[in-house]
């Protein structure tokens, strides 16, 4: 168990570490230096090791999990997946594709060469549900929070802090198989291309299965 920091320490602080969180709203992660003697490995967007009295207090003390966006689930007037802010953590199906940063291509779960025989919707939802419940990409906890016959829901939260993202699919009625879907960041401006690597493992799983993606990333 960590010890705390004393009142002196945490009144010296005090200013500077304001100043800190201030800012740690836009920063998606903190890289501490590995010490000389291990080798240095990559760490998963916007996860912190606690190696100092200070981050130990701040992480026990601010919740980092943000606030669920209250525009998430089916859009109307056309009815679409919500568009990415102007951040950059996140991608949408709904994009333009002309939108680089944020433009993803939608899936076909019977257009891959692995699909012998067209299969239903509900078939493809399970599937689908069974690639979330499997695949952990960066070690994010997926957490299946909402669930329709067209639409699912997924918050992935961050193995340290508890970072949550927001994942949603969505399967539009008459549109031949498709599948769209948005991944966003609630906190940060940028996520080191984390969002897109997700849906890449999450549509690499499903290749096996049986579906495909309009283009590759």
């Amino acid at each position: 168990m960590a010890s705390m920091a004393s009142p002196s320490f945490l009144h010296s602080n005090n200013n500077k570490r304001n100043a800190h969180f201030h800012r740690f709203s836009r920063l998606p992660r903190i890289l501490l230096s590995q010490s000389d003697d291990k080798p240095h490995h990559k760490i998963p967007r916007r996860e912190i090791i606690l190696r100092s009295s200070e981050l130990a207090v701040l992480g026990a003390i601010f919740s980092f999990s943000g606030k669920k966006p209250e525009y998430l689930g089916v859009q109307k007037n056309p009815p679409s997946l919500a568009l990415c802010p102007a951040t950059n953590n996140c991608i949408s199906t709904s994009e333009n594709v002309t939108d680089l940063t944020h433009y993803a291509p939608p899936w076909n779960y019977n257009g891959g060469r692995n699909r012998k025989k067209p299969v239903t919707q509900q078939v493809a939802m399970e599937e689908l549900l069974q690639v979330i419940k499997s695949t952990k990409p960066d070690k994010y906890t997926p957490k299946i929070v909402e669930k329709k016959d067209d639409y699912v829901r997924v918050e992935y939260q961050s193995p340290i802090l508890g970072f949550v993202d927001d994942v949603e699919f969505w399967f539009p009625s008459g549109k031949n198989s498709t599948v769209e879907y948005r991944s966003a960041s609630r906190i940060g401006n940028f996520d080191f291309d984390v969002n897109r690597k997700r849906i890449k493992a999450l549509r690499m799983e499903l290749e096996k299965k049986g579906w495909a993606s309009a283009e590759t990333f």
